[in-house]
């Protein structure tokens, strides 16, 4: 059984039972029914999610399926109109230090403050997640993004891509157990953007974090995660396992981009 389900408001049926058994195992994150509405318009219609310890995961879909909102509504930047989420077990509308305490989401680069250096911010933060100093492994993860260099620069003097690095070192300060990405590789250049693919891989498979990253690039969902999840009209649609990605990587004829267009082909029929 799929471990999410769409569903409808007033639908009070209980979510998987794979979902369920997560709860009290190894789930690190938990999406429960969650709607969300501007006015209106209904942006998300009941998402039930399930992402275990260590899964790397990427949430592709069209442009205004939802994917930005059902980030910011995992993040915390948005309360659901309907619905829970739960981080590591921490309810984030009910414990919302606790939950937020194990994730890391990515600022939009364009809400940097420019008069500051990415130094700066970076000691800003740390102090923020209760860290002394910036960590190892963060300033690390700046040189492998050749972000090093400009760290004493002011942020009003960056270009996109650098401001992207930097919100991509900020989301990733701690190394949290999970981390929520918004189309972190927009601006990076070709190699930064591989040793970003390479160091999420890297920390999902040898240090158990869980990773969610909405992307547009197909190539990251073809070669790098182990699950999709295709999010159309703020209704998860297909969820493709490590197996199957497994199976269409082995399979010369086939292809995920392939299978995701019959799959917004399907839902469009649906």
């Amino acid at each position: 059984m799929s471990p999410f389900r769409n569903r409808s408001a007033g639908d009070d049926a209980p979510p998987p039972d794979r979902a369920e058994a997560a709860i009290a195992g190894d789930a690190m994150l938990q999406v429960e029914g969650v709607q969300h509405r501007y006015d209106e318009h209904a942006v998300l219609h009941g998402i039930d999610l399930v992402l275990r310890r260590g899964e790397f995961a990427a949430l592709i879909g069209p442009n205004g399926s939802g994917k930005t909102t059902l980030l910011h509504c995992l993040a915390g930047l948005q309360r659901p109109s309907a619905g829970r989420v739960r981080i590591g077990g921490h309810d984030l509308a009910r414990a919302p230090a606790a939950a937020r305490g194990l994730l890391g989401f990515a600022v939009d680069p364009a809400r940097l403050p420019p008069l500051l250096s990415g130094r700066e911010c970076l000691r800003l933060f740390a102090g923020t997640r209760g860290l002394r100093e910036v960590p190892a492994p963060t300033l690390a993860l700046s040189e492998l993004l050749n972000l090093g260099p400009m760290l004493d620069r002011r942020v009003g003097h960056y270009s996109l891509g650098t401001r992207q690095k930097l919100a991509i070192a900020l989301g990733l300060l701690g190394e949290p157990p999970l981390l929520v990405l918004d189309e972190p590789l927009n601006g990076l250049d070709p190699l930064s953007a591989y040793a970003l693919k390479r160091h999420l891989q890297d920390l999902a498979h040898g240090r158990g974090t869980t990773v969610l990253l909405a992307t547009h690039s197909i190539d990251v969902a073809e070669r790098f995660i182990d699950r999709a999840l295709l999010l159309v009209d703020g209704r998860l649609r297909r969820d493709w396992t490590a197996q199957e990605l497994v199976a269409i990587r082995a399979d010369p004829q086939r292809s995920l981009e392939q299978a995701m267009v019959e799959a917004l082909s399907a839902a469009g029929e649906a």
